[in-house]
C-alpha cells in the first residue's frame, strides 16, 4: 500500500506564493527547474502557511474551551514550552522557551491550553517582545485572573546567520501584571522557573 499524506492548505494563497517563491529562486541565481528545487516553491508555500498558522487562531477561544470555575488563588505555572517564531524583520527563525503563570481568580484553564496559547502568537511574524506581551494580554483578558507572568528566553538567527553573528546570544523578554507587579511574588515565580523541581 503506498503511503499517502493528507495535508490541508489553502489553494489560492499555495499557488500564489508557489509562483513568488519560484521568481525567489530565479532572482537569487538558482535554476527552479532543476531536479532538488522542482518541488521547493510549493515546499515553501505549505511550510509558511504552516508557521504562520497563528493567524488563523484565538487565543480566546483556546482558553474558553477547557475553562473550569476553580476556587484557588495558588499560582500555577507551566514552564519550559517550547517555542519556534519567524521574525518579522527578516523572517529568520527566533526559537526557545517561554514560562507562563498565572494566579487564578475564580477560573482555570487546561493546562495545555497555556501552551496553545504560546503557538497561537509564536506561529505569526513577531518580535519577542511583542509576543511576550501578547500572551500574557490574553490570559488576563480571557482568564482575569490576580497575576499573570510570561517570561521568554530564545535565540534569533538573524543574529547568529548574519550581521552581528553571535551564535551565543540568548534574548530574555518579561511581562507581569497584578501581583506579579509585587517583589515577592515576582522572586517566587523567577526562583521556581529557574528550578529543577522533577
Amino acid at each position: 500500500m503506498a503511503y499517502k499524506k493528507i495535508e490541508q492548505y489553502d489553494e489560492k494563497s499555495t499557488l500564489l506564493l508557489k509562483r513568488n517563491y519560484t521568481t525567489t529562486l530565479k532572482l537569487l541565481g538558482e535554476n527552479p527547474k532543476r531536479e532538488g528545487l522542482l518541488k521547493t516553491p510549493e515546499r515553501m508555500a505549505k511550510a509558511m502557511q504552516y508557521l504562520t498558522q497563528g493567524y488563523n487562531l484565538s487565543a480566546e477561544n483556546i482558553l474558553n474551551s477547557a475553562k473550569f470555575h476553580e476556587h484557588i488563588s495558588e499560582m500555577i505555572i507551566v514552564k519550559d514550552i517550547e517555542l519556534y517564531s519567524l521574525c518579522e524583520h527578516h523572517m529568520l527563525p527566533f526559537f526557545g522557551k517561554a514560562h507562563v503563570a498565572y494566579i487564578p481568580n475564580g477560573w482555570i484553564t487546561g493546562l495545555s491550553k497555556i501552551a496553545r496559547v504560546v503557538d497561537v502568537f509564536a506561529r505569526r511574524l513577531q518580535v519577542q517582545e511583542r509576543l511576550t506581551t501578547q500572551i500574557l494580554d490574553a490570559i488576563k483578558d480571557t482568564l482575569q485572573p490576580l497575576g499573570v507572568a510570561v517570561v521568554i528566553e530564545a535565540s534569533h538567527l538573524c543574529m547568529m546567520m548574519r550581521g552581528v553573528q553571535k551564535q551565543n546570544s540568548v534574548t530574555t523578554t518579561s511581562a507581569f501584571y497584578g501581583e506579579f507587579e509585587k517583589g515577592e511574588t515576582r522572586s517566587e515565580f523567577i526562583r521556581l522557573i529557574g528550578s529543577s523541581l522533577h
